[in-house]
């Protein structure tokens, strides 16, 4: 019996909604740019985490890095970016020879992040980083060649002109060419391609698609200032070892700036799981801030369809009337609106899911994130739609049940 009631009070709805199909639409599409919001956003959150975890598994959750900045974290636990006097390459030196803990150590330092690589009439952007590294860095950080070779031990020590390119570089020089061998143009001096990167994505800040990459030896050559801090790279044989290498790595760091006995570090250690914590964190605000915006607009979009549903009420007084005249009862009249209520909800809600979904895969386009077909925020929709559909169209039902036949029959 109930189900047959709800069926009739099904079809009544749609012939409510096909009989005043633009105003449903409207209100469809109130409640779909609710939902697109909240699904959207959400949708686009969890595809960044994803790179995130991607970028930080392809670098290794058993590294860590010693460097001169005290945090990264910039987040709403206000935590500010300190740097220390700068590790030089004597103190890198030093460590690398104390630090025999079973694993692969690198070495690296920061020359610029404006420089231009040229090739004939080629040339990229003045956005290029330009690092120092040595033979082990690539291992450590996680970056594989796609073509062409490592810098080899005589390089390193002689300094020579050779220089390993990030895939947007080769792409922008060479276009679908090789770059091996090829002369390019940096700055003043002139370097021989002889690696070429696997594209890894730049857009999260953890690609080296627009990096370069000399020796060491040439970077102290050619870029070598007094402030320039050195940057070093451990990665342990597995994560089990990753806390004893840290204790150990700062109680050698610690000796080799000969800081005494209760002073504070001047240097950091950053582990990259804990780094991807911390961003997946500050995501997770950004998620709750998402969530109150996409509220937010539901909010206004129930308060938009109550008002669409008063005004049905109104100018279906005569039709409601003639019901309630042939025999329908002041709970089938609120059954009837409230369901036609909930429908239109509904079918926005699906709108906006599927918008939201499309709009959300958007952003993994541009983080190199995977798709993601959010499950948990589509019942969320769903769920919220169904509310939103309930309280919006309560008041209306109850108000068009409570309308007397005789004077709906007059209504003009």
């Amino acid at each position: 019996m109930i189900t047959k009631l709800l069926q009739e009070d099904i079809k009544e709805a749609f012939k409510g909604i096909q009989s005043h199909v633009l105003r449903a639409a409207l209100t469809m599409l109130i409640v779909a740019i609710g939902i697109m919001a909240l699904v959207g956003i959400l949708t686009a959150l969890d595809s960044i985490k994803g790179s995130i975890s991607a970028n930080f598994m392809r670098m290794g959750s058993n590294t860590f890095s010693i460097r001169n900045v005290k945090s990264v974290n910039i987040s709403r636990k206000g935590h500010r970016r300190v740097n220390y006097l700068p590790i030089n390459y004597r103190q890198a030196l030093e460590f690398k020879k104390r630090f025999e803990f079973p694993g692969i150590i690198s070495l690296n330092a920061y020359a610029t992040g404006a420089a231009t690589l040229k090739y004939n009439s080629q040339k990229t952007n003045p956005n290029i980083s330009v690092l120092g590294i040595d033979d082990n860095y690539l291992l450590t950080s996680g970056y594989e060649l796609a073509e062409g070779r490592n810098f080899s031990p005589l390089e390193m020590r002689s300094g020579g002109n050779k220089i390993i390119i990030g895939d947007e570089i080769a792409k922008t020089l060479f276009k679908k060419h090789s770059a091996i061998g090829k002369i390019v143009t940096l700055g003043a001096a002139r370097y021989k391609v002889i690696g070429v990167l696997k594209p890894k994505g730049s857009s999260m800040g953890f690609g080296g698609d627009r990096n370069a990459y000399v020796s060491l030896s040439n970077l102290r050559t050619k870029y070598y200032r007094p402030s320039m801090t050195f940057t070093i790279n451990f990665m342990a044989r597995n994560q089990q070892l990753l806390n004893q290498a840290v204790d150990e790595a700062t109680g050698i760091f610690r000796v080799v700036r000969k800081l005494r006995v209760g002073e504070e570090s001047n240097f950091s250690i950053v582990r990259s799981d804990n780094v991807a914590e911390q961003l997946l964190d500050n995501l997770n605000f950004l998620s709750i801030i998402a969530s109150i915006i996409a509220f937010i607009t539901l909010l206004g979009a129930s308060i938009g369809l109550m008002n669409i549903m008063l005004v049905s009420v109104s100018e279906r007084t005569k039709e409601i009337g003639l019901r309630k005249a042939l025999g329908a009862t002041n709970k089938a009249i609120r059954n009837q609106f409230l369901v036609e209520s909930v429908i239109i909800t509904e079918l926005g809600g699906l709108i906006g899911i599927l918008l939201g979904i499309i709009l959300g895969n958007l952003v993994s386009i541009f983080t190199k994130g995977p798709f993601v077909i959010p499950w948990l925020w589509m019942i969320v929709a769903i769920t919220v739609s169904l509310f939103v559909g309930l309280i919006s169209g309560l008041f209306p039902a109850i108000k068009a049940s409570k309308l007397d036949p005789i004077e709906s029959l007059r209504f003009e």
